[in-house]
């Protein structure tokens, strides 16, 4: 018989709080590395962390350090903790990933599809519709209603693995617009971009589907290097 005694309860309980507090913040952290609120080589340091998020040390480490194997974040050895830089390369090489592991994601979707897939793409995309369609758009609404339609989309794909990666590239992908805004003077119609993904979604004409998606992700990647690229030069 092995050697194995359970945790007793009260340690058992400590470390299930630990997670969840270490959850917490990574996903804090994360959405604050994403939408800008650190920039590229800002110091992480853990005593201001503490107060900002109100989470003990342990939990922030080792949020970090998985934020870390995701990409968002560099560990400096003894000198802790930096948000990670961005480059036209790095824009470049995640493009290049995201177009491939998202169409894998999408196809695997429509081919899983069933009727519950296809009115979370309807309303996904009503929603999205609405939120480019008003005058004066709200930001944060867009980039929501954007997610969830994307997110829609893949929802029949099987493959955690997959979809853990589509996850990560899809942050990295944000981060890099995010940093760079919205490019006013561009011409690009999105909402006619995210109409061709969706009719073809619903057609589930995959070949048609994956371009579709393509063209879409790398207009936004020629506009965000363009902009990046600028305020490098600046």
């Amino acid at each position: 018989m092995d050697n194995f005694s359970p945790l007793p309860a009260r340690q058992s309980t400590v470390q299930a709080e630990a997670k969840t507090l270490t959850d917490l913040a990574y996903q804090r952290l994360r959405e604050d590395i994403v939408h800008g609120a650190f920039h590229p080589g800002d110091k992480l340091r853990i005593e201001h962390l503490k107060r900002s998020y109100d989470v003990g040390a342990t939990p922030l480490r080792e949020a970090l350090y998985r934020l870390s194997a995701d990409g968002f974040v560099q560990v400096q050895g003894q000198r802790g903790f930096r948000v990670a830089d961005m480059s036209l390369e790095e824009l470049r090489d995640i493009t290049e990933l995201r177009v491939v592991l998202e169409g894998m994601a999408l196809a695997q979707s429509v081919e899983h599809s069933d009727d519950d897939w296809e009115s979370r793409v309807v309303a996904s995309f009503h929603h999205l519709t609405k939120a480019e369609k008003q005058r004066d758009p709200d930001i944060q609404e867009w980039e929501i209603r954007n997610r969830e339609f994307h997110l829609a989309l893949v929802s029949c794909c099987h493959s955690p693995w997959l979809m853990r990666f589509h996850e990560i590239l899809y942050d990295q992908h944000k981060r890099y617009r995010n940093l760079a805004r919205i490019d006013r003077s561009s011409r690009r119609n999105v909402h006619k971009e995210h109409t061709a993904i969706c009719d073809a979604a619903l057609a589930k004409d995959i070949d048609t589907l994956r371009a579709a998606n393509e063209q879409h992700i790398r207009a936004t990647a020629e506009i965000t290097g363009r902009l990046l690229a600028e305020s490098e030069d600046h």
